[in-house]
């Protein structure tokens, strides 16, 4: 079917490599929409990407993503109404400072392409999930 209507589910679709859950939302040829969820007070395992860029805007609760990328490096204050690009090739790490889950709209180009697309890191944070 060419026009669909997605509304996230409430269970995960699947967990991400950094351990964020998903939800996928929908995709084209050229690109997917996700929600990825980390629960409360949650720190992810630091990963990149080898092909695929993502943006991000926030919707719910309160963090810090770390991401690095050559010599260049930032920790961001993400929450609702944040937005970020994550280019492949970045190191990255998202951790929750808040009671509630931190959730983010995530626009994936291309669509994620299997298991081997990311790989572990080095990040800034001690994972927690």
């Amino acid at each position: 079917m060419l026009f669909r209507a997605n509304r996230a589910k409430s269970l995960a679709d699947a967990i991400a490599p950094d351990g964020l859950e998903v939800r996928v939302l929908s995709s084209l040829s050229r690109g997917a929409l996700a929600e990825f969820r980390l629960a409360p007070m949650a720190t992810g395992r630091a990963v990149a990407h080898r092909t695929v860029e993502e943006l991000w805007v926030f919707v719910s609760g309160k963090g810090r993503l770390w991401r690095k990328f050559g010599q260049e490096e930032e920790v961001s204050e993400v929450e609702a109404g944040v937005a970020v690009a994550i280019p492949a090739g970045t190191h990255f790490q998202l951790r929750s400072d808040s009671i509630e889950p931190l959730i983010a709209i995530a626009a994936t180009m291309p669509p994620w392409p299997g298991e081997e697309e990311a790989y572990p890191v080095e990040g800034i944070w001690q994972a927690r999930l």
